[in-house]
C-alpha cells in the first residue's frame, strides 16, 4: 500500500488550501484514514480521521470547525480541506492508513495514535504566513 499526499504550499493567514491524499496497492474503502501534522522542532500530532465509508469522522480540537476530512472511494483519495489557515497551522502534513477497519471501535485513544496507521505518505508542506 502507497500513499501520496500533495497540495501544500505557502498561503497567507486566513486563506485555504486542499490536501489529497491518493493511495494505491491496497482496497481503499477497507481502510479508515487519518491526518496527522508535525511542526519544526514538535512532536506528530493528530488532525483528522473518517471512517472507511466517510459517514464518521473526527477532529484534533485546533483544528474543528475550520479543517474538514473527506473521502473519495471511487478515486482512491483522501481530503483535507483547510480553511481559515493560521501560522501556527504551518507543518508537515501526512496522511495515514489504517487496514483493521476498525478506526474509530476503541475510541479517541485509539484513532488519534500514530501506531494505529499502517501505512504513511511521504508528508506534504504547510507554510501560512501572517
Amino acid at each position: 500500500v502507497q500513499l501520496q499526499a500533495s497540495g501544500g504550499g505557502l498561503v497567507q493567514a486566513g486563506g485555504s488550501l486542499r490536501l489529497p491524499c491518493g493511495v494505491s496497492g491496497g482496497t481503499f474503502s477497507n481502510y479508515g484514514m487519518g491526518w496527522f501534522r508535525q511542526a519544526p522542532g514538535k512532536e506528530r500530532e493528530f488532525v483528522a480521521a473518517i471512517s472507511r465509508s466517510g459517514g464518521g469522522y473526527y477532529y484534533a480540537d485546533s483544528v474543528k470547525g475550520r479543517f474538514t476530512i473527506s473521502r473519495d472511494n471511487a478515486k482512491n483519495t483522501v481530503y483535507l480541506q483547510m480553511n481559515s489557515l493560521k501560522p501556527e497551522d504551518t507543518a508537515v502534513y501526512y496522511c495515514a492508513a489504517d487496514i483493521s477497519g476498525n478506526l474509530f471501535y476503541r475510541g479517541s485513544a485509539y484513532y488519534t495514535a500514530q501506531p494505529t496507521y499502517d501505512y504513511w505518505g511521504q508528508g506534504t508542506q504547510v507554510t501560512v504566513s501572517s
